[in-house]
């Protein structure tokens, strides 16, 4: 007789407990201490976590959102923890990706060789919105144009990571990763003594270095600013955040300007010139010049000066081809054409529906499926087939039709969870990870970076935009 669970789908990943129950090695010490706590000591950590994020206005904006344009970003107090060996399979990983995008962003915008050998579909490059025609033939310092990058990573077993998407255009969410660290050392210092953590802390240290090895030539203590498009961004609080913490000053485009060939910004003390900009803005914003005439946010004439080597911008105009969703499924063949190695990472499987196969495979089977916009971001914008009604895959489907060019589609993964303080007290919760990789001088990656939690039962998106919270990221140095 056939067991009533047989048809019952495999439960995810549990990254604390073995299927039978005991705790897996890298959360044995934490498990212990976490066994030992009451509930009761946990929810008044919980309640101090909160109060000390209200009080350094740790906040992002959602805009469409009609009850309320900022919220507080959900932060759960207990950690997700990785052991050495498996950050050091996700750090090569990362590292190695990002390597081979910048050598790509490099080959596109010179030789395009990758193009001329058919590795890549020349039109998904050429005609991508966010390829930058005014970029060819411009050399960058140390050839880099993604200099802070953020790749997302899932989980579905214990050795099975795989690469979600990359960030390469203005990745964020790195002030989340310092300041929960910081909140939870203040919560949790005896945790801290006994588990051996490894510090993200210099992580603003490492940032100012990078940005430091890629200023212009000639200029050898460079003047670094972060532009910020202002205070109603959502990522303001970060831009602030990361100011401080590198010691920068934190611009708006009507602090700068350019004269004679050089950026500068105003200061009490008269205009001082500008070497590298970490900048927050997008392309099209940038300067309206020589692209969005409208825009109010960027510096008329940056792009001149850009052309000329005399500013370094961080990260490059037209590093969004790369991270464009289309892109993704490319990725692998990068390493293996610029690198000459086989990834260390997995991309998730990917249809691209501007194939006609993947396109007719994707309409008869949105049920199983996830389809996102080429250039969406933030969780909008998407179908999670399992979790939709028959209405909403049908109007997804009138989308597909019109535009299947602008789509692709993914198998719904079975992320890991991990175990994460709720009303009814500690339960599972599926996670995924954005390690922060810096390129510069070398290409070095922070151990953790940002954990995503999908705060909701049984709920897969983790955008804090759609519901999802935050968690430190622990990786163990033995």
């Amino acid at each position: 007789m056939k067991n009533s669970d047989d048809n019952e789908p495999p439960k995810p990943f549990d990254e604390m407990l073995e299927p039978d129950g005991t705790v897996r090695m890298a959360y044995a010490q934490y498990g212990e201490w976490l066994h030992g706590t009451s509930k009761d000591t946990l929810l008044r950590k919980d309640e101090q976590a909160d109060m000390m994020f209200r009080r350094l206005g740790i906040t992002f904006t959602v805009y469409g959102d009609a009850e309320s344009t900022e919220r507080m970003i959900p932060f759960d107090i207990i950690p997700r923890i990785l052991d050495p060996h498996e950050w050091d399979y996700l750090s090569r990983g990362a590292i190695q990706r990002v390597d081979a995008i910048n050598a790509f962003l490099d080959d596109v915008y010179h030789d395009q060789a990758i193009l001329k050998a058919g590795r890549i579909p020349p039109e998904l490059v050429l005609n991508n919105d966010a390829f930058r025609p005014e970029m060819l033939d411009l050399d960058l310092p140390r050839r880099v144009y993604g200099h802070i990058a953020g790749v997302d990573l899932v989980r579905t077993g214990p050795r099975d990571f795989y690469v979600l998407e990359d960030n390469v255009r203005t990745p964020s969410g790195v002030s989340y990763m310092l300041e929960n660290r910081q909140t939870m050392m203040r919560l949790f210092p005896e945790l801290f003594a006994t588990n051996h953590v490894a510090p993200v802390g210099r992580y603003p240290t490492e940032l100012r270095n990078n940005l430091k090895s890629v200023a212009p030539v000639g200029v050898d203590d460079p003047t670094i600013v972060l532009l910020t498009p202002g205070r109603f961004n959502s990522a303001y609080f970060e831009h602030a955040f990361l100011a401080t913490e590198m010691g920068v000053r934190l611009v708006e485009g009507q602090d700068l300007f350019v004269d004679d060939g050089l950026v500068y910004m105003r200061t009490t003390e008269g205009p001082k010139r500008v070497d590298v900009i970490y900048r927050r803005i997008d392309d099209d914003f940038i300067d309206p010049l020589a692209f969005q005439p409208h825009s109010m946010l960027g510096v008329p004439g940056l792009l001149s000066v850009v052309r000329r080597g005399r500013v370094t911008l961080a990260n490059a105009i037209g590093s969004g081809v790369a991270d464009d969703k289309a892109m993704y499924v490319y990725v692998p063949e990068m390493i293996r054409f610029y690198l000459g190695e086989e990834p260390i990472l997995q991309n998730v499987p990917t249809y691209s529906l501007r194939n006609p196969d993947d396109y007719k495979y994707v309409i008869e089977h949105l049920e199983e499926l996830v389809v996102k916009e080429v250039h969406g971001s933030g969780g909008y914008g998407m179908l999670v087939g399992p979790k939709s009604t028959k209405a909403e895959r049908e109007a997804y489907a009138q989308r597909l039709k019109a535009e299947p060019e602008a789509f692709i589609a993914q198998p719904t993964l079975s992320l890991s969870t991990c175990p994460t303080w709720v009303e009814e007290g500690v339960a599972p919760r599926h996670v995924d990870l954005r390690p922060f990789v810096l390129s510069g001088r070398r290409t070095t990656v922070m151990p953790g970076g940002l954990t995503r939690v999908a705060l909701k039962e049984g709920s897969l998106v983790v955008n804090s935009s759609q519901g999802g919270g935050t968690k430190d990221t622990w990786v163990l140095e033995r």
